[in-house]
């Protein structure tokens, strides 16, 4: 195996992860809505996620592990998908919101400060900020 095919498939592995990570939160509630449907089409391409993995992950979104970056920066990313797709129903049910931070802590998160950062980027979210003011807003939030 070629020395490039090490970091090329670390991460597509990665992006699997994170995106098993977001279908995990749209099934919390039991179901896929048509919503969830556009939005989780929209990431897997994102993602670059082939269409076998995209069937192989929502048949069991458990297979793959949620693999944490090590930027703080890059967790705030994950966790602004992983907040977006609770919120793209308009519907955050209590399920929804215990497997948000249940990733919040996957995500590596404290669990002492993991529900601030759930609500805040919960409501940051409600109000359809961009990723850059969504950025900004958590990584200065104590400031």
């Amino acid at each position: 195996m070629p020395f490039s095919e090490l970091f090329d498939n670390e991460f597509k592995q990665r992006n699997r992860g994170h995106f098993s990570a977001i279908v995990r939160v749209a099934f919390a509630d039991g179901k896929i809505s048509k919503e969830e449907q556009e939005f989780l089409d929209k990431i897997a391409s994102t993602l670059q996620i082939s269409e076998d993995e995209y069937k192989e992950i929502l048949a069991d979104p458990w297979k793959h592990p949620i693999n944490p970056p090590y930027l703080y920066t890059q967790r705030l990313e994950r966790l602004y998908d992983l907040a977006r797709m609770v919120h793209v129903d308009h519907h955050l049910g209590d399920l929804q919101e215990v497997m948000l931070t249940r990733m919040g802590l996957a995500l590596g998160f404290t669990p002492g400060n993991v529900n601030y950062i759930i609500r805040k980027a919960l409501s940051l979210v409600d109000k359809k900020v961009d990723l850059d003011t969504f950025l900004f807003e958590m990584e200065n939030m104590n400031k």
